[in-house]
């Protein structure tokens, strides 16, 4: 009887644990509405032989990670809209928001984790719907926030193929060159023309993309993670900040609060730099008029010339990032959204000639462009 119990409490587990697997393998996709307006905020300049900046503060949630096509068809919508315009041509940069690439760690997931209204919420149906995944990437973690790290190190390699199709492919089909804001890999790096996670410790890295797809130089890494980041991602000043050749100009990248330091600034400067393009996410609705959180955990923070609490965000980001090497023009572009309960908040800016350039401020989608 023991043996007949035992061998039937063993089939009951055995088809238990096939009806599990068999279920983390189903994706069905729910019902899809997007809005695809964007609004013209800010049109500095005449066209000329310079080309142009073109910032794309794209209005994006989670449901617009389910599949590459969706998040596609949002964003060449965008890009669609500023070419009627006139703002798109063979000179063109165009500019996207710091971690528009990590939310594809969402990509191809269950309804359950578009559709629930709290992080942790999606985060629980990540790890259930990917057991494999996730145990493997929990024993690869480093860190201080481990978990945090699995949920980013478990899909990388898929997210850095996702995002070299996707932003790539946009840099080909509209002839521009693209930053294409930024992605949070392990250790990525570059071998024959493609982008691929590597091992060790977790980055926030931005790529930029030629005109016909392809990658302008290597994976530019943050170097002065923010104070809640900095628990799972780490800096990047192993590898200096480098500055690449576009058809409109040398262009340097400096991704989030990288702007503030005057450091950064400089090795730009070092290298003739002529464009400087910021991407950035601001968690937080409404933090934007918020006291400066600021960046207490970096020591460089103790020498910047605003103390945290003194200003608002806005007013911290529009001094901070003003510099006065000469160049040819600069834009912040922020991250617009809400994933999950968390809103974000920012108006994009734009400076040229040492004048400010900000536009009438908005919620949603929003383009900035600046003529060179």
């Amino acid at each position: 009887m023991r043996k007949i119990l035992a061998s039937a409490l063993a089939l009951v587990m055995v088809a238990a644990l096939c009806g599990y697997g068999f279920w983390t393998q189903q994706r069905p996709e729910g019902h899809y509405l997007s809005d695809l307006r964007i609004e013209l905020a800010v049109d500095q300049g005449v066209p000329g032989d310079r080309g142009n900046l073109l910032g794309v503060e794209p209005l994006l949630y989670p449901g617009d990670y389910q599949n590459l096509q969706r998040l596609h068809r949002k964003l060449a919508a965008y890009l669609e809209q500023a070419r009627a315009l006139g703002l798109v041509n063979a000179r063109t940069v165009v500019v996207l928001p710091e971690h528009i690439g990590t939310w594809l760690w969402a990509r191809g997931e269950k309804n359950e984790l578009y559709q629930v209204t709290q992080r942790r919420e999606a985060l629980q149906w990540l790890e259930l719907s990917n057991p494999l995944r996730y145990g493997l990437a929990m024993l690869a973690a480093e860190g201080d926030d481990r978990r945090a790290d699995a949920h980013l190190r478990m899909k990388a390699e898929q997210m850095a193929t996702d995002y070299q199709q996707l932003f790539g492919g946009l840099a080909r089909e509209f002839g521009v060159t693209l930053v294409a804001g930024s992605i949070v890999l392990p250790a990525p790096y570059v071998k024959q023309g493609a982008l691929h996670a590597g091992r060790g410790p977790l980055f926030n890295n931005s790529v930029v993309f030629a005109s016909d797809g392809s990658l302008l130089g290597e994976p530019q890494r943050q170097q002065y993670p923010d104070s809640e980041s900095r628990r799972y991602i780490h800096n990047g000043r192993q590898q200096p900040l480098h500055v690449v050749q576009t058809p409109a100009g040398r262009l340097g990248v400096l991704l989030g609060s990288d702007s503030w330091y005057p450091e950064t600034h400089q090795q730009l400067a070092s290298q003739a730099v002529e464009l400087v393009v910021n991407p950035v996410y601001l968690p937080g609705k409404g933090s934007w008029q918020a006291p400066w959180r600021g960046n207490r955990h970096q020591p460089a923070a103790t020498y910047l010339p605003l103390k945290r609490g003194e200003v608002s965000e806005q007013v911290a980001w529009h001094r901070l990032t003003d510099t006065t090497a000469p160049m040819l023009g600069s834009m912040s572009v922020f991250m617009r959204g809400q994933f999950w309960e968390q809103g974000t908040d920012g108006q994009g800016f734009a400076r040229q000639s040492g004048r400010l350039l900000t536009g009438a401020p908005s919620a949603g989608a929003r383009l900035l462009n600046l003529w060179l």
